[in-house]
């Protein structure tokens, strides 16, 4: 379900269209205090749909057995995604200052990327319990290269997810054609997507060394708060590749003058 499908038929809370907007930890700042509510519970969705990956990941590490890694990452991943690229849309509206009820627009949106975002989640989640099952069987006689090839994997998976599930939530695309522009904006646009891959692995990371003290961390800032950092650093890589905002204001202004015909 992308932009073209959207309705602007309920207010909400947003900001004034003319208000100019702040950059950087100011913006961060902006947006947390007037939708905090709405990241945690969309991360909250996002985090208890990702309990079924985790828990085939750890009993694969645990077992070594990598058929529980292929199950957990396929399925968990299938039933992680549409809550990811729900809270994405909760977030993406909220870095173009969109009026909205949250709930409401959530439960629209997961409706209509549930399907489409099936694929990616079963692919992305399949690479990523391949690596981590990887990452914990490697031997001390095995080659470095081996674990640079595991540490590049890691941050391509990292970078890509972020394109492809922003653009299954803005856009109406192929998955080929999705993975494409992903591929593209990777590259084209590598000191963003480092940027926002930067702040995703240092949360993770951080999450996963000093576990299990940071389990609480996790609950109030998992997954929103890498999520939300990684998407203010590529969201002007969007808007700059599929004109959001410019198709956002048009067709508001179209349902505006919809209702106005008819009154």
């Amino acid at each position: 379900m992308g932009l073209f499908n959207m309705h602007y038929d309920r207010p909400g809370p947003g900001v004034n269209p003319d208000t100019p907007r702040k950059k950087g930890a100011a913006r961060f700042v902006e947006v947390v205090g007037r939708d905090l509510n709405s990241f945690w519970l969309a991360g909250l969705l996002t985090l208890l749909s990702a309990v079924p990956f985790a828990f085939g990941v750890w009993f694969s590490i645990v077992s070594h057995a990598v058929l529980p890694a292929l199950l957990g990452g396929v399925l968990g991943g299938m039933i992680a995604a549409p809550q990811i690229c729900g809270m994405q849309d909760v977030m993406l509206r909220s870095l173009r200052d969109e009026p909205g009820f949250w709930w409401t627009t959530y439960r629209r949106i997961w409706k209509g990327n549930a399907k489409a975002s099936l694929l990616p989640g079963a692919i992305g989640g399949l690479l990523l319990a391949m690596q981590i099952f990887c990452l914990y069987h490697i031997s001390a006689s095995q080659s470095a290269m081996v674990l640079v090839a595991l540490l590049m994997g890691f941050l391509f998976l990292t970078g890509l997810a972020q394109y492809v599930f922003a653009q299954i939530v803005l856009l109406e695309l192929p998955f080929g054609l999705v993975l494409k522009n992903a591929v593209l904006m990777f590259l084209g646009y590598l000191p963003r997507t480092m940027l926002g891959i930067m702040w995703q692995l240092l949360y993770w990371g951080v999450v996963v060394l000093f576990w299990p003290f940071t389990s609480v961390l996790l609950v109030i800032t998992g997954c929103w708060l890498p999520t939300l950092l990684s998407l203010m650093a590529i969201y002007p890589v969007l808007d700059k590749s599929f004109h959001v905002e410019e198709t956002v204001n048009k067709m508001r202004e179209d349902d505006l003058n919809q209702k106005l015909n008819h009154e």
